[in-house]
């Protein structure tokens, strides 16, 4: 009787606490294994150089390897398929970009739903993108670049990392808001498009400061402009697209975070977010951040989830009025 008891007693409590207790009773621990950040992009790109300058504190956090898992390909669709994918136990990880919330515009199929396969866990930092040419370019500023532009007759190109990349729809905003004619060179990645550009393959390219940056120090890239309201730090003597009466590019900017995949617990969602956060509020965490042009910018899970929802519907429309497409 008294089996049978603790038999009906158990049975009552499952019932009672729904299905998630026993998910969570279930659930093997975190960490227990080696912990893969998955990058969707290259290495050189933002997510990868946050990843890598968080990766030493979080495995020492953890006590286990973590390693970096670089995914290009189909503006990061390929790296978001494979964590939406994985086991939602923490050990597989996506370091996300806001390119993210662009790509359902942009294909007609994803390979997975971006709010129903995934749990957010963190904002991480934002940055800023400038628009920078090669020195054989003539142009000095926005308006002697626009004025060479529409002279050229569409023989001007233009790099991105791929399609459908913030890099990319930055510039088509651009071309539907001033009638330029520029031709589109899209690459599997932000390193080929860097080294191109740098070797005058192509004339310009709209991209994130911190990957440009060590280009345009060292002389081989010339920047023109940067996004945002006020001026970079890194390069306070360059002005901004608005100081130059470009407004559209106000709606360009890029933030980074983590994702998880669906169903990963509530209760390791919010150990995850904890850690992270713990990781990039350290002073030599943010002082790299820092000089990459990156600002740290955190979040909890839930204002992270709102971001991706609200910019969804933001980029719809967007790729809708310039009338972007992916392919």
């Amino acid at each position: 009787m008294k089996i049978l008891n603790s038999i009906l007693l158990t049975a009552m409590a499952t019932l009672v606490a729904g299905p998630g207790w026993v998910h969570a009773q279930s659930s093997a621990p975190f960490p227990s294994k080696t912990i893969t950040l998955v990058v969707p992009f290259t290495p050189s790109s933002g997510s990868d150089i946050i990843a890598r300058l968080m990766l030493p504190n979080l495995s020492a956090r953890w006590g286990y390897p973590v390693v970096i898992d670089n995914k290009p390909g189909a503006s990061g669709n390929i790296g978001a398929a494979q964590v939406a994918a994985a086991a939602p136990d923490g050990h597989t990880l996506l370091m996300a970009i806001n390119s993210f919330t662009m790509t359902p515009a942009l294909y007609k199929k994803l390979p997975y739903d971006p709010i129903a396969d995934f749990a957010s866990v963190a904002k991480l930092a934002e940055g800023g993108y400038s628009f920078a040419v090669h020195p054989s370019v003539p142009a000095k500023d926005m308006a002697s670049m626009m004025a060479l532009i529409k002279k050229s007759n569409g023989k001007i190109n233009y790099a991105s990392p791929g399609n459908g990349t913030p890099h990319h729809l930055a510039m088509e905003l651009l071309k539907t808001q001033y009638g330029l004619n520029v031709t589109h060179i899209p690459y599997k990645g932000i390193q080929g498009a860097l080294t191109d550009l740098a070797g005058g393959q192509v004339e310009m390219m709209i991209a994130t400061s911190h990957s440009l940056r060590p280009l345009i120090d060292s002389g081989k890239l010339r920047e023109l402009a940067v996004s945002g309201q006020v001026r970079s730090p890194l390069a306070p003597n360059v002005p901004t697209f608005k100081e130059q009466g470009i407004d559209v590019m106000d709606s360009v900017d890029a933030w980074y975070g983590v994702l998880a995949p669906a169903k990963t617990p509530a209760d390791l969602v919010a150990r995850l977010n904890r850690d992270f956060i713990a990781v990039l509020n350290m002073e030599d965490v943010k002082s790299a951040l820092a000089k990459q042009g990156l600002t740290t910018r955190s979040s909890t899970p839930a204002q992270l989830e709102a971001l991706i929802k609200s910019d969804i519907a933001r980029w719809q429309k967007v790729v809708t009025d310039a009338k972007i497409s992916a392919d």
